[in-house]
């Protein structure tokens, strides 16, 4: 039996059109689903990372001794999983080291189901993420991390039901607008082919071009019927993919641009919680040591004289320091602006050692200056804060009846400044991370003489700013060198 072409071509294209229906719905919701996957994955790494920050937080904002994290986990594990339960809005369920659970907040709120976690629970014991799924429910167990590490597991409750709704309705939404499609051009190839049949040549030799990217200028025909709007609707079409590829390729520029700002702007936040905590112990530290000397010889009207003076300097600065904060928080920055000018360092180092020197006084500590005139150019307040610093270290981690001596000359276009004292020193093998935020030596001492770890780090930062730098220097006896050096300004 004969079968006409056009029969045969209408058949061929719904046969196409099943094909390619098909394949681009697989990808399609095979691409919906992996990105919904990504972005439930990306929401609950967030919440993770909040909990973990919530969970420090509150270890650390505790009065008195600290308790081992085991400890604490067992004692405040309850309460804080109803209190992060309410920061994420999830229900939110703690184990500790053992996967013994700690807190749940659905003990307020019990679920209906208690899917068993051990397998899960294993995994994330072992400091990686685990997944598990209970019906419409994401059971997410991640490490929860505590001062020394690892400290527990943290799971979260995640409800998929919008998720696979969304999957369902988009597959029928495939499946009605494929059958729709497959229909109406079941009937315009029946009908029409014939009479196109020397127009499909032209518009393939299009569709061609598009393909290799050589998009046209024109409509390949001019025709007042179906075939005349595809002619169009590939020019269209034509001109979309080229402006869409070239919207596409900006926008992902800027959102390499977008990433790197969000980036730099989390670097900005850390930096900002350690700048505020040692701007504001500079100055206090130098008033408590007068404070506390005054108790000692209240006496003396020398004392007094140069504490009234020191310290008003001091409160001057910590007022400045309360309105710089001001006037950050106002414009939503986080970082302290730069007034660079041109310093006499020997007269600067005089004034910071005068500031210190009631404090080394209280320890039994002496400070010596050996410096030559020199000038630099950069920010006083930042000058300011990197020797003392510098000297509150070397008080802190000094011995009875030590000695902290400074040195300062020009040589060879720097300006060469070396702190020295005689204190515990450094091991060799902690040389290297000493630059590192919120790293220590040893805690207990750091626990006893107020010391965070972010000094050093803070130091070496503003040091880098002005384009200098600084390195503690390999020595054989007891306490720690370290070397500044900063442009010379003639």
């Amino acid at each position: 039996m004969k079968i006409s072409i056009k029969l045969k071509f209408s058949f061929f294209l719904a046969l196409l059109l099943i094909l390619a229906i098909g394949v681009l719905s697989f990808f399609v919701l095979r691409g919906v689903e992996n990105n919904q996957q990504a972005q439930v994955e990306s929401y609950l790494a967030q919440h993770v990372k909040t909990v973990n920050l919530r969970v420090k937080q509150t270890y650390y904002t505790g009065t008195g001794d600290r308790p081992e994290p085991q400890a604490f986990l067992r004692l405040r594990g309850r309460g804080m999983a109803a209190e992060l339960a309410g920061f994420t809005g999830m229900e939110v369920t703690l184990y500790d080291e053992e996967g013994v659970m700690v807190g749940s907040s659905a003990q307020s709120n019990p679920t209906p189901v208690k899917p068993d976690v051990s397998t899960a629970l294993s995994y994330a014991l072992e400091n990686k993420i685990a997944y598990q799924n209970a019906g419409d429910t994401l059971l997410y167990l991640a490490p929860l991390q505590g001062p020394e590490g690892q400290m527990g597991v943290v799971q979260l409750r995640y409800s998929l039901k919008s998720n696979n709704d969304f999957q369902h309705t988009l597959q029928n939404l495939f499946l009605t607008t494929g059958g729709i499609v497959l229909l109406l051009s079941f009937l315009l190839g029946y009908l029409y082919f014939n009479t196109a049949a020397a127009a499909i040549g032209r518009l393939k030799q299009a569709a061609e071009k598009i393909r290799r990217a050589e998009y046209i200028a024109e409509p390949p025909l001019r025709r007042k019927d179906e075939l005349g709007e595809l002619a169009q609707g590939i020019f269209y079409m034509s001109q979309e993919i080229e402006t869409s590829i070239a919207a596409k390729d900006e926008e992902q520029r800027k959102l390499q641009l977008a990433v790197e700002k969000l980036q730099a702007l989390e670097q900005q936040q850390k930096q900002y919680i350690g700048n505020i905590s040692h701007e504001f112990k500079t100055p206090l530290t130098s008033i408590k040591a007068y404070v506390d000397l005054l108790n000692m010889y209240d006496d003396d009207p020398r004392l007094l004289a140069d504490a009234k003076q020191n310290i008003a300097k001091e409160t001057q600065r910590l007022y400045e320091m309360v309105e710089k904060v001001l006037q950050l928080t106002a414009l939503e920055k986080y970082d302290f602006e730069s007034q660079s000018e041109l310093l006499e360092v020997a007269a600067e180092l005089r004034d910071i050692c005068s500031r210190m020197n009631g404090k080394a006084e209280r320890f039994g500590l002496t400070i010596s200056l050996d410096v030559h005139p020199a000038h630099v150019w950069m920010d006083r307040e930042s000058f300011m804060h990197i020797f003392i610093n510098l000297l509150d270290n070397a008080i802190k981690y000094n011995v009875p009846g030590g000695n902290i001596h400074i040195f300062c000359e020009q040589q060879e276009g720097r300006v060469r400044m070396i702190v020295r004292d005689t204190g515990i020193g450094i091991p060799a093998e902690a040389r290297g991370k000493i630059f590192e935020p919120f790293y220590t030596v040893n805690r207990d001492r750091s626990r006893q003489s107020g010391g965070t770890g972010l000094g050093l780090s803070l130091v070496q930062n503003l040091v880098e700013k002005h384009h200098g730098t600084i390195e503690l220097l390999d020595t054989e006896g007891p306490g720690s060198v370290f070397v500044l050096s900063f442009p010379a300004v003639s």
